[in-house]
């Protein structure tokens, strides 16, 4: 009797542990769906208060219908409006969110004590409608009235404040003083909208520095407890690339607006489909909503597309549908410091030969790229949470902003259309050096905090091993051909490039008064020739490289 109820118990917590590997992914996969709301649009003359309002009713019904919770982000004038508020008031608090969405209008400024100096009562440009236009002190005042009025109409704070951008400052005191929990900002862009926020943790969430909103820090004492959560579900593949030669970036992302992205049936299946089997290390994350001023008869489509899907996928157990709060919470329960994660895509669009890895840590970023059956290591960028923005303390006196990392490789800023910049690897056979060639990569994340790739080759009888940790970046060869090979950056004619110093053992570079280095522990830097910027020989078939900036 004892064997069989022993037997009976070893399978009823068999069979519970199989419906809970299913049902709550041990690396969850959190989808956020955040709408923010504008009181106004005064770019178009047909997009009325009313049209606006309408939006956010056809959002929440639409969302409800499918049992989808969210995050609805108010901007001050919104939050002051009595139809916002009733609507959002009747959501149930244990699937739908408010919180508050970080632009300044000019009822707030005004409330606050400032002068307004925008073209329209809510103007965009970042002098203006956000707080890198305003002083430290400032910026202080504007949050004390929002936080004030915010209490008065819900009864609570908000826990949830995003934006394109908020500046460490803002976000130190929003944390401190309010105690929010989670944050967000755009994107990667270059560009668009006048807002450039380049090279910094790409996609899931980071810890940021407490000097600079921008980028993660390397130690627990010197961030902001405050998980970003990066917005808008961009295409890992395309929307890096899109722009090139150009000022400014196109959009390629999960808004359900863009018709051959997010309002795509094709493009947004073949997107969740990646989101969901990725091999992502920790956890991914993707954003889906939208801001009420593109107006419900340009959305309806791509929620009309997205919401089905997200639910479906939800009930399946392949993503947790969750408020930003929620995951905030989650991410500090989990995390004392920024994780390592990935974003692998082993399928491309309609059949296409691209594949892609995007890797980040608290101490770098990189991303490779497999096109034409060859290798590119499109970008690096370092971190270092002693890098300070000029938005911290400094005010922005023009119309646009900018937010950089630490570049080793930039394949969107070093390109032009014809000449794509990165490290590429090279075979040498003789006097002639041609680009190592092989099939599809095979992503792994079986090891915690590691991500592993195997590439094999088909122009020789041997396999590219590739591993990133949050400190290391490793790459050898193992395989029958012998085989002579190296890596090598190039860049398009006439870049300016931040490089000082090419040494044996590391890379020498500077910029924006930031001095950092990337270090060789195995495999030796050369100068490159009239072409190349460096190039990387291995030792004994290996190369690594230290991503720490000396820490």
């Amino acid at each position: 009797m004892i064997r069989i109820y022993s037997l009976i118990l070893a399978c009823l917590l068999v069979s519970q542990s199989l419906v809970a590997s299913t049902k709550n992914p041990v690396k969850p996969n959190v989808v956020n769906i955040v709408n923010f709301i504008r009181l106004l649009e005064p770019r178009d003359a047909k997009i009325t208060q009313d049209v606006l309002y309408k939006t956010v009713v056809e959002q929440v019904k639409m969302m409800k219908a499918y049992k989808l919770g969210g995050t609805f982000l108010l901007q001050y004038d919104a939050l002051m409006d009595n139809r916002y508020q009733q609507l959002l008031k009747s959501l149930p608090r244990d699937s739908f969110e408010i919180g508050g969405w970080w632009e300044l209008p000019q009822p707030l400024v005004e409330k606050a004590g400032l002068k307004w100096r925008g073209r329209y009562p809510w103007d965009w440009h970042a002098n203006v409608g956000f707080s890198t236009g305003y002083t430290p002190v400032e910026r202080e005042k504007l949050i004390d009235v929002y936080m004030k009025d915010f209490k008065a109409v819900f009864g609570y704070y908000p826990k949830s404040v995003g934006s394109w951008f908020i500046d460490a400052h803002s976000l130190n005191y929003m944390y401190n003083k309010y105690k929010i929990v989670a944050s967000s900002n755009c994107k990667d862009q270059y560009g668009t909208d006048g807002y450039t926020l380049w090279g910094g943790y790409w996609n899931q969430a980071y810890y940021p520095s407490k000097i600079n909103a921008y980028m993660p820090a390397q130690t627990e004492n010197n961030q902001t407890p405050v998980p970003i959560f990066r917005m808008l579900g961009s295409d890992p593949i395309r929307q890096y690339d899109t722009g090139i030669s150009t000022t400014w970036q196109g959009v390629i992302t999960l808004e359900p607006v863009y018709p051959e992205a997010g309002g795509s049936e094709q493009w947004v299946k073949w997107f969740l489909k990646q989101f969901v089997e990725s091999k992502s290390m920790e956890f991914n994350y993707t954003q889906a909503g939208q801001e009420n001023s593109f107006t419900w008869d340009a959305m309806k489509k791509g929620f009309e597309i997205q919401l089905p899907l997200i639910a479906k996928l939800r009930d399946q157990g392949k993503v947790k549908v969750e408020t930003m709060e929620q995951s905030g919470l989650w991410f500090r329960k989990n995390y004392k410091v920024t994780p390592a994660t990935a974003f692998t895509v082993s399928e491309d669009i309609g059949g296409g030969n691209h594949r892609t890895a995007w890797f980040n840590s608290r101490f770098y970023r990189t991303n490779l790229i497999w096109e034409n059956n060859s290798l590119r290591i499109r970008d690096i960028h370092l971190f270092d949470e002693d890098f300070p923005s000029q938005y911290t303390t400094g005010v922005t006196t023009t119309n646009e902003c900018a937010f950089y990392t630490l570049p080793v490789v930039d394949g969107y800023l070093w390109s032009k259309k014809a000449e794509l910049a990165g490290i590429r690897f090279i075979a040498k056979s003789g006097d002639s050096e041609v680009l190592l060639k092989g099939a599809d990569p095979v992503f792994s994340d079986e090891e915690k905090g590691k991500l592993k790739i195997s590439w094999p080759l088909t122009s020789h009888k041997g396999t590219i091993e590739l591993v990133m940790d949050e400190r290391n970046f490793h790459v050898s060869y193992h395989g029958s051909d012998k085989l002579e090979w190296l890596l090598e950056l190039k860049v398009a004619e006439g870049m300016k490039l931040p490089f000082t110093e090419v040494t044996p053992d590391k890379v020498n570079a500077s910029f924006e008064n930031m001095r950092y280095s990337l270090i060789s522990s195995k495999g030796k830097f050369e100068k490159g020739s009239e072409e190349s910027i460096f190039r990387i020989v291995p030792q004994k078939q290996q190369i690594s490289l230290v991503m720490t900036n000396g820490r």
